[in-house]
Parts: structure tokens; C-alpha cells; sequence
């Protein structure tokens, strides 16, 4: 199966770059992930979420749930494992997308700092379609703003920290929390052990360790 957004991939233009990934939405999901917006499609080095290869996500996820930070890393070919990455996230209930659909880059790189939303992403829909989720996760500032304006939540800035979303449910009538995680990412200031923590708490606080 292919989650490479074919439709949208064809519409991209010189100025505007249109979301290359359809949403991840395992019908199970508790918790959905929302990054500002992929890299470039030259720093991937797979078809899915997190592609950078010295991005940690999947690292974090690794030493959480299997205490093997490489668990999904294919580390000859400089890769991840994508097909046990997806059927981590189906058993597990983790679902991906972007708080913008369609961006422009103000500059040549992977910066959230120069990302302009040119459309951001119709977070309801999303909801819509996981009636167990009880949080959206956001790991930026971007996103984390993004989120804020398009659902009118009262922003805070705080990392490890979580508010309530207004008018969000789910199917069991669940209040859905937007809970702010550090980034991933290797310019992040923060120790990798740290990092996971982070997650971790957020893990056994919807329950899923």
C-alpha cells in the first residue's frame, strides 16, 4: 500500500507545494500526530511520516515501546523499516497527518521558521474519521500555532503540557486534548533520554503502555 498523495503531488506548483502524503488513520487511533508540514522530498528516506533519517521520532517510538531505540531502523541502508512502522502504528493506534495542507517555502530548507500555510488542514475531518481518539500531538511551534488559530484554542507554549480542545469528542464522548511534545528533531536542544520521557509520560496517560 502507498501513502504517497499521487492527486496532490501532480497539483504542486513552483510556489505552492501541496501535502505528498495522505492522512494515516488507523480506525483505532487514540492519539494523532500533526507536524507542520513534510521536508523536502530530498531529505526522505522513506514514503511515510518522519522520513528524515536524522529525525528521532521513530527512535523515540523504538525505545518506548521496545526498549531498542534502532528497532525500526534499517541502519546499512541508512533507512527505516516502514513496514513494521505501519503495523506498529495500526496495533498500536497512532495516527499522522499535518496542520497544513498546502505550504510555500520561503527558503531552500526543511526550517518551520520559513514555512507560510497556504491552506491548513481541516482538523475535524481528521477527527471525524477516529472515533477513539482522545489527543492530537503536536511537536513544533508551527504546528502548535497552526492548530491554535484553525480551532480557536487559547495557545500555550508549553511543552509537556496539554489543553482541552473546544467542541472536540470523540464516539465515547471524551473530552480530545491537544497535548505539546518537544520536537524530534536534532536541532531541538534537548536530550534524547529526555525526549523520551516526554512521550512516555503522554503514553501512559492515554493509557496506551
Amino acid at each position: 500500500m502507498t501513502y504517497l498523495n499521487e492527486q496532490n503531488i501532480s497539483r504542486s506548483t513552483a510556489d505552492v507545494e501541496y501535502h505528498p502524503l495522505i492522512p494515516f488513520l488507523p480506525k483505532n487511533a487514540k492519539v494523532l500526530f500533526l507536524g507542520s508540514f513534510p521536508p523536502q522530498r530530498k531529505r526522505w528516506c522513506m514514503d511515510f511520516y518522519y522520513p528524515n533519517f536524522i529525525n528521532d521520532h521513530w527512535r523515540i517510538e523504538g525505545q518506548i515501546f521496545f526498549n531498542d531505540r534502532n528497532y525500526f531502523v534499517d541502519s546499512d541502508n541508512k533507512r527505516f523499516k516502514i513496514d513494521e512502522i505501519i503495523a506498529f502504528c495500526q496495533d498500536k493506534g497512532i495516527a499522522f497527518y499535518d496542520t497544513a495542507s498546502a505550504v510555500r517555502r520561503l527558503q531552500d530548507n526543511a526550517s518551520d521558521k520559513y514555512l507560510e500555510v497556504v491552506q491548513s488542514t481541516d482538523i475535524h475531518a481528521l477527527l471525524s474519521q477516529l472515533p477513539t481518539c482522545r489527543a492530537i500531538v503536536t511537536t513544533g511551534e508551527k504546528a502548535t500555532e497552526t492548530i491554535c488559530q484553525h480551532m480557536h484554542i487559547q495557545q500555550s507554549s508549553k511543552v509537556n503540557s496539554h489543553v482541552h480542545i473546544p467542541n472536540a469528542r470523540n464516539a465515547q464522548g471524551q473530552q480530545i486534548i491537544l497535548y505539546r511534545l518537544p520536537s524530534s528533531s536534532r536541532a531541538y536542544p534537548l536530550a534524547f533520554d529526555k525526549k523520551v520521557a516526554s512521550y512516555q509520560q503522554m503514553y501512559e496517560m492515554l493509557g496506551m503502555l
